[in-house]
Parts: C-alpha cells; sequence; structure tokens
C-alpha cells in the first residue's frame, strides 16, 4: 500500500496576497504557526456567529485567535480552542470545507468495497479492470494482487495428489497457487475472445487496484473513528485509516487531537 497526499486545502494567492500582508495572520502564517486550513476553519466558523464578512474574518479576527494562548487551559491558542469547541458540540459541518485528495496505489478491491461505504463527503475515481486489461501478455503484465497478514503468517495445511501423497504447504503458497490459477484463467478466456470486461470476473477480491479519493476533513475524521486498528476493522482498512491520518497531520498538524480522540 502506498498512500501520497496529492493537493490540500490552500489560501488563494489573491486572498494571501490581496488581504492578509500586514495582518497579524500573515505573521503567524510565516512562522509557521498557523496553517492555510485554520484560517479556512476560522472563517468558516466565525461566519456562523460573527457580524464580519467571511472574507474579513481572518484580518479582523485573527490576532484574538492566532495569537492568544488558548483560554481553555489546554494546547495552543484560542483558534484550537475554537476548534476544539466546535468538535465537541457537534457543529463539525464547519471542517468540510477542508479537503484533502490522496493517490491510494496497490490496495485490495475487497477494501475498496469497504472504502466505499463512506459515500458521504468522499469522491472516488478508480482503475478499470474493464478498460485496463490485465492478461500476463498486457502492458499490466498480469494483475497483481494483496495478501492479508494473516494468510501471510498462517500454518499449514496437508494437500494430496491423485496418487494419494500428502503434502504440506503454507497458506501463503495455497494462496499464491489460487493467484497463479485465476491469472491463467483470466489469460485463457482473453486468448478464446472474452472481451476484459468479462474475463474480469474470474478475478479475485484479492486484485489490487489504485485510486484517486478526496475527502473533507469531518468525513476523515468520521472514517477514522470507524476503521481505525482496535474497532473491529480488517487489517488492510486500518493500516488505511492510519496512512490518512499521517498525511493529514502532516500538513494540519493541529488536527492530530481531534483524530486521537476518536
Amino acid at each position: 500500500m502506498n498512500v501520497k497526499l496529492l493537493a490540500h486545502t490552500q489560501l488563494s494567492e489573491d486572498f494571501y496576497e490581496g488581504d492578509l500582508v500586514g495582518t497579524d495572520f500573515h505573521d503567524y502564517h510565516i512562522d509557521n504557526e498557523a496553517t492555510d486550513g485554520q484560517a479556512v476553519a476560522l472563517s468558516a466558523i466565525r461566519t456562523c456567529y460573527s457580524p464580519n464578512k467571511p472574507s474579513e474574518i481572518v484580518t479582523l479576527e485573527g490576532a484574538k485567535y492566532f495569537g492568544k494562548k488558548a483560554s481553555d487551559g489546554e494546547q495552543g491558542t484560542e483558534a484550537d480552542r475554537l476548534f476544539r469547541m466546535i468538535v465537541r458540540s457537534g457543529h463539525t459541518s464547519t471542517l468540510e470545507h477542508l479537503s484533502f485528495t490522496f493517490a491510494i496505489e496497490g490496495v485490495s478491491r475487497a477494501l475498496l468495497a469497504q472504502l466505499t461505504r463512506h459515500r458521504v463527503g468522499f469522491s472516488f475515481s478508480v482503475q478499470s479492470q474493464r478498460y485496463v486489461r490485465f492478461g500476463s501478455g498486457d502492458r499490466s503484465g498480469g494483475f497483481d494482487y494483496v495478501v492479508p497478514e494473516s494468510i501471510k503468517n498462517g500454518g499449514t495445511a496437508p494437500s494430496n495428489d491423485d496418487e494419494g501423497i500428502y503434502v504440506t504447504f503454507t497458506a501463503q503458497e495455497y494462496f499464491e497457487d489460487a493467484m497463479t490459477q485465476l491469472q491463467y484463467v483470466y489469460d485463457r478466456l482473453r486468448k478464446a475472445g472474452i472481451p476484459a470486461e468479462d474475463a474480469r470476473a474470474v478475478l479475485p477480491q484479492a486484485a489490487a487496484t489504485n485510486l484517486v479519493m478526496t475527502a473533507n476533513l469531518r468525513s476523515l475524521l468520521e472514517f477514522y473513528a470507524k476503521r481505525k486498528s482496535g474497532k473491529g476493522a480488517q487489517a488492510e482498512i486500518a493500516q488505511l485509516a492510519e496512512e490518512l491520518k499521517n498525511a493529514v497531520i502532516a500538513v494540519e498538524p493541529w488536527t492530530r487531537q481531534f483524530f486521537e480522540s476518536k
């Protein structure tokens, strides 16, 4: 599995250079004490309660929220306190304005089926098994597959041939033999003239796929709460939940507390 953040919410150059130069937020931003995501979140949250216009909020209220320590005795600034208050009150629709786009590579179709159950706030573009051909002789070189950790670490079981001779194989050997057989069947079907869109019917849930996914912060927090390790999620999607969390925290460090409280 490989997860890479392709894009995330950032202030427009027009707004940053035109409205924020010379303000306290500009200085905090330069000093890496405030992020673009925090500015967008503050604008959205305060729009609900402030007489100021959305385009003015960071300029007029930035010093109050980013320039003072949190008055609730917890970490960070008054902005962090406000964000905590919003999350605890459940008014998290205001966090939907922060979005993140990920390249997710080498995950199983089984994971994809689970992932796409999280529909609200998520957008998906997935590698097609209809248009991408997965024959051994195609550009793909055949289908890749994901081996579950339980199978990698699994035990052994006997198998007998037609002559009644028993041989012991590991779980991973059985699994990989099945993948080889399915590749053979897929190749035979394609050679028989079966179109890729129908030959794909024999590809397993373990078949690897790639996708681009965009999700807003609120949806990612809810996804993480359901799919993180220890919540009964399958290991592969629990790993994805951690990868997504880490990618978000890397660019918006203030969100760590909300992932960790889930």
